[in-house]
């Protein structure tokens, strides 16, 4: 009975031991708050990583959750004691509302190899950006095809203009479902000028109810996602 005892006594000091000698990574806050930020900026915090083990704590990796965000610490080896910071810079541009993005680091921490860092931001755009930036204006965003026959193709078109002081570019149409098609007569227009946007939708294989989407993204700041939506009934 005294020897299991012992060996279990033994068994945890040994953990606890290893756990002493062992690198063990801390952050002081995992998450860092920018509050409002206006669109374009490039925004940047610093979390402070310490090693408060007793062997030497490696930063193996540091990797962003997006493209928008970069992060890098300031040394990748630190002593029992040692401390640093990584840098991390958000890019706003293109962005609009509540942002959040995550840095990980990949250590040799035994117990905790992966440290998530966090960072938010709600971004704004301010009113002389608004003014002085393309606007996409559609005459209407949705249509009702009404009362349709399975099997065949119908087509309607969207109409939409350059209401703001700045070049508009439609960068992508992206639909919901292949049964509906979309073409754009121009995707670059200067204020004041107006394009369409045709759609055709295939009722093939389909029946009853239906309602599709389509996405425009633009560089229009304040609304760079533009919905348009499509209604049918088919009819076998």
């Amino acid at each position: 009975m005294l020897n299991k005892i012992f060996a279990v006594l033994f068994l945890l000091s040994s953990v606890s031991f290893a756990q002493m000698i062992a690198p063990k990574a801390v952050v002081q806050q995992k998450l860092h708050d920018f509050g409002d930020v206006n669109q374009g900026e490039i925004v940047k915090a610093s979390f402070l990583i310490s090693n408060s083990g007793g062997d030497l704590l490696e930063i193996m990796d540091v990797r962003a959750s997006c493209g928008c965000t970069a992060a890098k610490p300031e040394k990748s080896q630190l002593k029992p004691g040692e401390s640093t910071k990584v840098d991390v810079n958000f890019n706003t541009k293109g962005r609009r509302g509540i942002q959040q993005q995550r840095v990980t680091v990949t250590t040799n921490d035994p117990a905790n190899q992966q440290l998530v860092l966090t960072i938010k931001a709600n971004v704004i755009i301010p009113e002389q950006t608004k003014s002085e930036a393309p606007k996409i204006k559609f005459n209407n965003s949705q249509h009702n095809f009404g009362k349709v026959k399975e099997g065949q193709v119908y087509q309607h078109t969207f109409s939409f203009s350059n209401n703001g002081s700045r070049l508009l570019n439609i960068k992508d149409v992206k639909s919901s479902c292949g049964c509906a098609v979309a073409s754009i007569s121009q995707k670059e227009l200067k204020p004041g000028e107006s394009a369409t946007l045709k759609v055709e939708l295939d009722t093939a294989k389909r029946k009853g109810r239906m309602s599709r989407t389509l996405t425009v993204i633009s560089n229009d700041p304040e609304t760079p996602n533009t919905i348009l939506t499509l209604y049918a009934e088919i009819e076998g």
